[in-house]
């Protein structure tokens, strides 16, 4: 393990910022986590090879610049969603899909299938392991705003059968494997709830999560307004962050 980072400095930070929360009423829970996260990211970034790595992770995303941007804020006229900001180890998870079939080899699954061969251009684990830790790193977008849908239907159907696993403001979830859906544009996820329902995406054995996915799918009333109403509640919800 490198002599530079060691238990000490993670706790030192710790109680910093345990500190600076005391008698604060305004400190969060969540907020307090996230500075948190943030002080043990700083100790990882300062070890030898962490510059590296992320010098790697951004050499390796010129590949999916074409479609998802730069800035990883997708481009929906081309169906690529934003990853900018989504968890990396949900980004990582699904590379691993495309490379193994677990996801973009469904008959009907056009968009999912023009990702495998960008996925199949990582060499190994470590390099999708660099790439969604840059993709991660970017700065999250919001979703461009809609006109379809009753959002205000929509946050009492998110928050009755979404909002336990993909948090009150579509932020995610790591700890339940459930991704970020603030900032991804509606059509994908429109696209990516009805490939869940139709059985394009999640009934692979190898994509358990998926396929707890594709049963919460099903939980929706059954009528074609429901979805929109949804998707309107959580474009809105990234346009509020």
């Amino acid at each position: 393990m490198n002599t530079l980072f060691k238990d000490s400095d993670v706790c030192r930070l710790v109680r910093t910022l345990k500190s600076n929360a005391r008698g604060n009423a305004k400190v969060t829970a969540k907020a307090y986590v996230k500075g948190i996260a943030k002080a043990v990211a700083l100790v990882l970034f300062s070890m030898p090879g962490a510059t590296s790595f992320a010098q790697d992770g951004q050499a390796l995303f010129a590949t999916c610049v074409a479609c998802h941007g730069a800035n990883g804020a997708g481009n929906t006229a081309l169906g690529a969603p934003a990853i900018a900001g989504q968890q990396e180890s949900y980004l990582q998870r699904q590379l691993e899909h495309f490379r193994s079939g677990a996801r973009g080899a469904a008959d009907g699954d056009s968009y999912g299938a023009q990702m495998v061969p960008f996925a199949m251009q990582l060499a190994d684990d470590a390099a999708v392991s660099a790439v969604a830790a840059y993709a991660a790193s970017l700065p999250a977008v919001g979703a461009a705003a809609v006109d379809a849908g009753d959002a205000r239907r929509g946050a009492n159907l998110y928050n009755g059968n979404c909002g336990a696993c993909h948090g009150g403001s579509a932020e995610g979830n790591e700890a339940l494997n459930s991704p970020r859906l603030a900032g991804l544009d509606a059509s994908y996820l429109k696209r990516q709830y009805e490939n869940f329902a139709s059985g394009l995406r999640g009934a692979h054995p190898d994509d358990r999560l998926g396929r707890q996915m594709a049963m919460m799918a099903k939980t929706l009333p059954d009528d074609d307004a429901a979805i929109d109403d949804v998707i309107a509640h959580i474009v809105g919800l990234s346009q509020a962050q």
